[in-house]
């Protein structure tokens, strides 16, 4: 109800604010059917009004380009939300995260890669993904296509499907299951969130966590949670393209997969300077 709307009350409804009338009024409508929502759409006109001024062979090509810009278009992207090095006590190296796509705004083939590694060393985790994504909403797109483990650690094909979208209050969220060519089962869940604080000055806390369905010894994987992840970045967009960022990252392993740690000596939890540049082409 819109305050001050005139009629927006049942009283007003009713007989703007005095008793309703003894008798009804006359039945007022039109002579058009009830909807019915089973009923196909109707073709589209056959016959355009322009087309007796301009000419048809003038006018299809103005259509066919309205309904390219309409829906109809190929567009493609390139986006690294984060390309940063980090800085630890002895342990620093260089994390990425990204994607490109290309498409329509329902269909779309997207390649995803993510990974980090420290410098001088063949990479400790990366991985590529091949998606075709489908909008199954105006918010949301379901994705479903094969990863890749790369790097120095045990390498695995996977088959994964997810949702990727915008959540209540202007989250950015993914969610992806992952099943290995060993029948091993792996989630990720990832949201974050961007806190503008002035027009160029924008604070994204994020936060990822792994997931795992049985152990997976030889990837020092765990049952249950795994590991879990805390940043905090701040950036400053030069342009909306091209922005810099500072910030600090928390990761932490977590149940039997900090007991593989353990075991391995290799420590469970580490803080770490971020520096990096978000970009979109």
């Amino acid at each position: 109800m819109v305050p001050g709307d005139a009629g927006s009350s049942p009283a007003m409804r009713a007989g703007g604010g005095s008793a309703p009338p003894s008798t009804p009024p006359e039945k007022v409508g039109t002579d058009a059917p009830p909807l019915d929502r089973l009923r196909p759409a109707p073709p589209p006109p056959a016959d355009h009004a322009a087309d007796a001024v301009w000419g048809a062979a003038a006018m299809a090509p103005a259509r066919e380009r309205l309904h390219r810009d309409h829906g109809g278009m190929r567009l493609h992207q390139i986006l690294f939300n984060l390309a940063e090095i980090q800085v630890r006590r002895g342990e620093e190296g260089f994390r990425w995260d990204g994607e490109g796509w290309w498409g329509g705004d329902v269909n779309r083939l997207v390649l995803k890669s993510e990974g980090e590694a420290r410098f001088g060393r063949v990479a400790e985790a990366a991985e590529v993904q091949l998606l075709y994504s489908r909008a199954i909403g105006p918010y949301h797109d379901l994705q479903a296509g094969v990863r890749q483990d790369l790097g120095a650690g045990v390498r695995r094909t996977y088959a994964s499907i997810g949702i990727e979208g915008l959540a209540p209050y202007w989250f950015e969220t993914e969610g992806t299951v992952f099943v290995s060519d060993k029948g091993d089962v792996l989630a990720r869940a990832e949201a974050w969130y961007d806190q503008r604080i002035t027009q160029r000055l924008v604070l994204q806390p994020r936060v990822e966590l792994n997931l795992a369905a049985q152990n997976v010894p030889e990837q020092r994987i765990g049952e249950g949670l795994s590991t879990a992840e805390l940043g905090l970045r701040l950036r400053y967009e030069i342009r909306r393209e091209f922005a810099p960022y500072v910030g600090v990252a928390w990761d932490r392993k977590v149940g039997i997969t900090a007991d593989y740690a353990r075991a391995d000596g290799i420590a469970r939890g580490r803080v770490a300077a971020v520096f990096g540049v978000r970009g979109w082409l």
